[in-house]
């Protein structure tokens, strides 16, 4: 259920609503920013926007997913940062025409709380499955999510192209109340999760543990000792980068560069989610019969062909196509990461080592957001700056070959 309640954020507000409404209020010949004598363009401030929200949980993930271990603070976290999301989705009812900073402001916090609460969310898994078990919850998850945030998505949609229908001035006053409906359907549906589940005791962690949220170099050395574990969290720092990055922009980059309607991106989105659905438990099977590893590397070599095609296409037709592709891998990239990292975790320091997989994690992305708005400030274009994520999913699948599945599962048994 927490999978159905935060994927609305991850629908309406990281994904297809919110980027198109901020290019709307914000200035037609960019946004002037202190380090620049030149406004830049929107898509490359929202980049940036995207990269600094993350930044900050990449710098607080070790800290406070050791804090949930040693404590056993798991659950009031993911409490707390849920919380902090929700609520700043929904103040971004309050905002208007020409407040595009207050925009950047809200959605910076509540993208915290989204990405900062699946630390402690995804901590649960190893302790309620392993093995293919875990590819299957894992799947399940990821597919109520898309159930979840597709229909949240559906009704924002409704009342954007029904706004008069519904009482709404105008558009933008349906796509205000849209995040308002957000942020509640966020904190309403994460009820029963808060209820039900249980913490882990504390776990009492070594002298030599990191205890303070800016101490990487302890946590990493404790990660030296899975090697194969340390090597698929590199790989998944790269590809996943990538494919969070064609998520966070796509929207934005339909409306700056193609010049399609809200409508027709919202629609494509909607598309996006249903079939994304089936998708991933389509690849638990994949998964289950060929191995986690290989059905993760054919999603990597299906975005990198997406990448590149998309530095091409002209039309709304080619963009639903590539809509389609995208749902059709997006799913079961994302839940197999899940379980394969699962696979190779000691439960011991489960919150510790997912506040790390974090960083990488489906709304923990700096390098490629970052990456995008940079090239789009020095080129100028838009379509170099999509093709260049054809380079995070070539490292991932190199990086990731090199990962030995047995040998990282079997030391944490030992």
């Amino acid at each position: 259920m927490y999978d159905w309640a935060n994927s609305a954020f991850a629908t309406v507000i990281l994904a297809a609503v919110l980027p198109v409404y901020f290019a709307g209020i914000a200035p037609d010949a960019g946004i002037s920013v202190p380090w620049s004598s030149e406004p830049i363009p929107t898509t490359a401030f929202w980049g940036y926007t995207v990269s600094l929200s993350m930044v900050i949980v990449a710098l607080a993930a070790p800290g406070i997913g050791n804090l949930a271990d040693q404590r056993g603070w798991r659950r009031p976290l993911l409490i707390l940062f849920c919380t902090v999301g929700s609520l700043s989705t929904c103040a971004l009812w309050l905002t208007g025409p020409g407040q595009y900073w207050q925009v950047a402001l809200l959605f910076i916090l509540g993208n915290i709380g989204f990405a900062a609460g699946n630390i402690f969310y995804n901590a649960y898994l190893p302790n309620l499955a392993t093995g293919h078990d875990a590819d299957r919850l894992s799947a399940r998850g990821f597919a109520f999510g898309y159930l979840g945030g597709g229909l949240a998505l559906l009704i924002v949609f409704a009342l954007i192209k029904g706004y008069a229908r519904f009482g709404f001035e105008d558009i933008a006053e349906a796509t205000r109340f849209g995040f308002l409906l957000t942020g509640a359907w966020w904190i309403g549906f994460a009820l029963p999760c808060f209820l039900w589940i249980r913490d882990e005791p504390p776990v009492n962690i070594s002298a030599t543990a990191p205890r303070r949220p800016g101490d990487y170099l302890r946590v990493f050395l404790h990660l030296k000792q899975y090697p194969d574990l340390l090597r698929f969290l590199l790989a998944f720092l790269l590809y996943n980068d990538g494919i969070q990055t064609i998520i966070v922009v796509s929207a934005i980059f339909a409306r700056e560069e193609l010049g399609l309607e809200q409508g027709t991106i919202l629609g494509c989105f909607l598309m996006i989610q249903f079939v994304a659905m089936p998708g991933a438990l389509i690849f638990s099977r994949i998964a289950g019969r060929w191995g986690s590893r290989n059905a993760i590397l054919a999603c990597l070599l299906i975005f990198s062909a997406i990448a590149f095609y998309a530095s091409i296409m002209r039309s709304a037709t080619e963009f639903w196509g590539l809509g389609f592709a995208v749902a059709l891998v997006l799913g079961g990239s994302q839940a197999i990461s899940r379980s394969f990292f699962a696979s190779m975790v000691p439960k011991q320091r489960s919150a510790e080592f997912f506040g790390f997989y974090a960083i990488s994690s489906k709304f923990a992305s700096i390098l490629g957001p970052f990456f995008f708005a940079l090239l789009i400030e020095m080129t100028g274009s838009n379509r170099i700056a999509i093709l260049s994520l054809a380079i995070f999913f070539i490292l991932g699948i190199a990086l990731l070959l090199t990962v030995n599945v047995r040998r990282g599962q079997e030391l944490i048994r030992s």
